[in-house]
């Protein structure tokens, strides 16, 4: 499987993962509650400080784990196939002093943060 990431939503930089040539930075994945994951190093495969982006926008959405046993497949899974209208999404920002949680779709990166040369 390949690496996700996203532009963050106030500084519009490509969140960087620990395996490629770009520096990390701090990262803040955000939900529509006000709880709060701070990512200092991102592994390039959507986790945040034990919060897994995909589960988190499942769970924003009124997935569970019972769903997702259901299907025979993972929470993560739900999430990452999820369609439709009306969906809510978490945020990924750097200043998160100064963002207020939006409902918008945070960017995938083009480059995995990982492939930028």
């Amino acid at each position: 499987m390949g690496f996700f990431s996203w532009i963050t939503q106030d500084t519009k930089r490509s969140v960087a993962n620990v395996h490629s040539s770009k520096e990390t930075f701090p990262v803040y994945l955000l939900d529509d509650k006000g709880n709060i994951w701070k990512e200092n190093h991102y592994n390039g495969y959507g986790d945040f400080r034990g919060k897994d982006y995909f589960e988190l926008l499942a769970e924003m959405n009124g997935f569970t784990e019972q769903d997702a046993v259901e299907k025979n497949c993972e929470l993560r899974d739900l999430g990452i196939f999820i369609k439709g209208e009306n969906i809510k999404y978490p945020n990924i920002v750097e200043n998160i002093l100064l963002w207020k949680w939006k409902n918008e779709e945070p960017k995938s990166c083009y480059d995995q943060g990982f492939f930028y040369d």
